[in-house]
């Protein structure tokens, strides 16, 4: 997806055939995903804010459950792509998704509606606050469980589910161009009129103009559903690893093979061709595709058990998938330090003077916009000047593991300047004069030029390596690293909390830039990490055309 959505080709006409499925279902698939953008970004923007002010929550705690809330959001979508590609097929889940995201957003509508689902607001210039309680908290996490599994529900299901719609290849990236640029869009939207709704008119209003988006995104999917090109399920496509592991385990004793005719092989129904000997990486796994007396059947010599024979594709297709793990693995420190920053700016623009004149302040929960717009216009920047720039000064392409690694260096140095301008906030603090929120721009400025940078190109990376039955689950697994560090980052507050004096509840008495610096230290290390693993790290040999070059991915 990381490659049509780069694509030079970002022309968006769509073509194609216009009774089932094509062109006649690309405005159904656009407004819903717009409103669905709009409600699921105008919810968990501003989420720290609302535990705070409504809930009567401590700030860390808030920045806790919140980095739990997008870890959810990160990794559930995982979860629902394997229940459409297996079980229900796209249009189902994602009609059933919309539906539970709407009865959660206007769950918290009724929250911000009702005093009795919320604590009293504290008192003016006290610091005895009423903590919620378990009615309350129950409430509360119902509502979150329902949007968030119902925002999760969508995500990758309407990607897959729209570009399905069309059958060539330069409609689908056409797709996909504007499946980017409507999430984009509704994470704007929400980011800045939702947000500045929710803190200076209501929560109320707020979380309704969500209802109302959700509300009618449902409708018009619905609408369009007579329309819809209906894909049935394949199963799962799990199930071909987990065979190669089960035939690889009950073959322990058995000593593998120099010869290549004792491998059961599979001529691929494509391109014709097939793969011989199995490689040498992960030898136990060969056992798997070593053919025995056991294995074939006496009369036609065929094999009837594929929990005991597989082929040697199958094993290099799982092959394949253990040699992305160590890069996945360095995916997670850099998801853990961009949940820690975007949890401590909230806080930070709390505390600071949000008002660029008389009548307008800031919103805490619309800082994240600069990522989002720092993000989208440097993807741009990058496929249309930098790269190009950069292949014709060296006659090189940048691989996706080279465009990964600039983005870490872009991520450390975010955290070194968030250190930086946080000293600086303490010291305004002690002279009484509290600091311009405008200075928490610039570290949010560079977090989203690498991502521009690292986020795509990991994409690229697994979508070439994994299997081509994976690939839909291939484009959610970075997505997945970054659910995972989500938590981690919760984790990491907690510990940093309980060992140190660095968070306290007011951040004023409390030194959140030694925070960035742990940061630092730890993203250096971890690219570190990352450069021994890109070095002994090779590309999947190619097989056949069919089959695309993770280098030409982001081309």
């Amino acid at each position: 997806m990381a490659g049509l959505v780069l694509s030079n080709d970002t022309e968006a006409k769509i073509s194609g055939d216009c009774k089932r499925g094509g062109c006649i279902t690309f405005p159904f698939m656009i407004a819903t995903l717009l409103g669905i953008s709009v409600t699921s970004y105008g919810w968990v923007l501003n989420l720290i804010v609302f535990l705070i002010e409504e809930y009567n929550i401590k700030s860390i705690a808030a920045a806790q459950i919140s980095n739990i809330v997008n870890g959810c959001l990160s990794m559930l979508p995982v979860v629902t792509a394997i229940l459409a590609d297996s079980f229900f097929g796209n249009i189902s889940v994602i009609s059933a998704s919309a539906f539970i995201s709407l009865l959660g957003i206007f769950l918290l509508t009724l929250i911000s509606s009702f005093e009795n689902l919320r604590p009293r607001p504290c008192e003016t210039g006290s610091i005895l606050c009423q903590s919620p309680s378990k009615l309350h908290l129950g409430v509360l996490y119902a509502a979150l469980a329902l949007v968030t599994a119902g925002t999760s529900g969508t995500r990758v299901a309407l990607a897959s589910a729209g570009a399905n719609q069309y059958d060539k290849p330069r409609d689908k990236g056409s797709f996909f161009n504007w499946y980017f640029l409507t999430v984009n869009t509704g994470a704007i939207i929400s980011a800045t009129a939702i947000v500045y709704t929710q803190e200076n008119a209501s929560w109320r209003l707020g979380f309704g103009l969500c209802a109302a988006a959700n509300l009618i995104s449902f409708i018009v999917f619905i609408s369009g559903k007579r329309f819809y090109k209906h894909d049935k399920p394949m199963g799962s496509p799990f199930t071909s690893l987990i065979r190669v592991l089960v035939a690889a385990i009950l073959k322990i004793k058995v000593v593998t093979s120099s010869k290549e005719e004792d491998y059961h092989r599979e001529v691929e129904k494509e391109s014709k061709t097939c793969i011989g000997m199995p490689s040498k990486s992960f030898r136990f796994l060969n056992r798997a595709a070593l053919k025995s007396e056991k294995d074939l059947n006496q009369e036609d010599g065929l094999c009837h058990n594929p929990w005991r024979l597989c082929s040697v594709e199958e094993v290099e297709d799982f092959k394949s998938v253990l040699r992305v793990l160590p890069l996945w693995l360095a995916i997670l420190f850099v998801g853990t330090s961009i949940g820690v920053q975007a949890s401590m700016t909230v806080l930070q623009a709390l505390v600071t003077d949000r008002g660029l004149d008389s009548k307008f302040k800031v919103p805490a929960g619309s800082l994240q916009v600069i990522v989002l717009i720092s993000s989208c216009v440097f993807l741009v920047l990058n496929n249309w000047t930098i790269y190009p720039i950069y292949q014709k000064i060296t006659h090189k392409q940048l691989t996706p593991l080279q465009q990964v690694g600039i983005g870490q260096v872009f991520n450390i140095l975010s955290m070194a300047i968030s250190a930086i301008v946080e000293a600086k906030r303490l010291k305004t603090v002690e002279n009484e004069h509290p600091m311009s929120v405008l200075w928490l721009l610039p570290p949010l400025v560079i977090v989203g030029i690498g991502d521009a940078f690292h986020y795509m190109a990991n994409v690229a990376v697994f979508y070439g390596e994994f299997p081509e039955s994976m690939r839909n689950t291939a484009t959610s697994v970075t997505s997945v690293a970054f659910g995972i560090s989500f938590y981690l980052s919760t984790a990491l507050i907690n510990l940093i909390q309980r060992t140190t004096a660095w968070l306290p509840d007011d951040i004023n008495h409390g030194r959140v830039d030694n925070v960035y610096w742990v940061l630092v230290i730890g993203g250096v290390l971890n690219l570190g990490y990352f450069f021994v693993c890109s070095w002994y790290f090779t590309y999947r040999k190619i097989q056949d055309d069919n089959r695309q070059d993770p280098k030409d991915v982001t081309n």
